[in-house]
């Protein structure tokens, strides 16, 4: 199992001595999520200021951006890394697709991102083989690649893209036309094996495919014990109340807290929600175990069910480096 970490969200300033923190200490790769700042430019960083690192997207927001951004951007932090790069998209949900991004919500949207897979290699075979470019589809048609806007062939160019999600549809997508997986935090040893993995195999099943070939990368919330949860179990409370992930909660049997929560949201009543996430809801979306067996306890929950790992907690080596230091050591140890 990899162990990975995030890149918190902060001034690019601070990404050369993030990475080469992080290298040193031995993670295997960096994630950048979409949140307060472009997740791309900081991974021109990461290319610059490591040598073994892989690193990517987790996720940037496909819906944002077209197909040619994307394959621009993933080329030439393939060609700058020596193949390193990972691209990781996400759908988002449709209220940030149609308000913080300006952009149309699609009717279908597993079979936009599927065409966005398509496009994107597409793209790349194109600019690898001097093929035409000949991509036609619901969302995107693509017909045109002169000289003047080929990049060219480069030394790495099969690119490997991540697809995350919550529910069975892009699960499902994930094993017909991706190469990983990237397991939203709000998720159970459950629903990983009942619902996440059996969809993964079933779409490998539609495309011939087999499910071992597709990466399970998990992100996991942790905390030391009960008493320093409050952050966990608010993180807990703002995703179950989110409808899109509604299917976790139900397959548990909180449908009704999730409800409440979701109530709780719409009156922006953010400070009661993470009351009604008890013990029993915090040991099955959290791993809670002291920081010496933290490493055991994860191992034991995710060993068959992921390939990769990463904590949901931002990496800060100046504030937490001999945690993040002992917790490599822990993982690799027990790898």
């Amino acid at each position: 199992m990899k162990f990975d970490a995030a890149i918190p969200p902060t001034s690019l300033r601070e990404i050369p001595q993030l990475v080469r923190a992080a290298e040193e200490i031995g993670f295997d790769a960096l994630w950048v999520a979409e949140t307060q700042h472009d997740p791309f430019l900081p991974l021109g960083l990461v290319a610059e200021h490591s040598q073994r690192l892989n690193f990517g997207t987790a996720v940037a927001i496909g819906f944002a951006r077209s197909p040619a951004t994307l394959a621009y951007t993933a080329w030439d932090l393939s060609q700058a890394s020596s193949g390193r790069f990972i691209l990781g998209l996400g759908t988002q949900v449709r209220a940030h697709i149609e308000r913080r991004f300006g952009m149309p919500w699609p009717q279908s949207p597993v079979g936009k991102l599927r065409e966005l897979v398509g496009a994107l290699r597409a793209l790349w075979s194109t600019w690898q083989t001097g093929k035409k470019l000949n991509f036609r589809g619901n969302y995107f048609n693509l017909s045109l690649m002169s000289p003047f806007f080929d990049p060219g062939p480069i030394e790495h160019p099969e690119i490997p893209i991540y697809l995350a999600g919550v529910n069975k549809g892009l699960c499902r997508l994930a094993g017909e036309v991706a190469d990983g997986f990237h397991v939203h935090p709000f998720h159970s040893e459950c629903y990983l094996r009942e619902v996440v993995h059996p969809a993964i195999a079933e779409g490998a099943v539609r495309a011939d495919r087999s499910a071992k070939d597709i990466n399970v990368s998990v992100s996991v919330m942790t905390a030391d014990n009960y008493d320093l949860a409050d952050f966990v179990r608010s993180q807990i409370a703002f995703y179950a109340s989110t409808p899109s992930y509604r299917p976790v909660m139900t397959h548990h049997g909180w449908g009704e807290v999730a409800d409440q929560l979701g109530e709780l949201a719409r009156r922006q009543q953010w400070g009661e929600m993470p009351g009604l996430i008890n013990e029993e809801m915090l040991e099955t979306f959290a791993v809670i175990a002291p920081e010496d067996e933290l490493a055991g306890a994860l191992r034991a929950r995710y060993a068959d069910l992921a390939d990769r790992l990463t904590i949901y907690l931002p990496f800060q080596p100046g504030v937490m480096g001999s945690f993040w230091r002992r917790m490599v050591a822990d993982m690799r140890e027990g790898s």
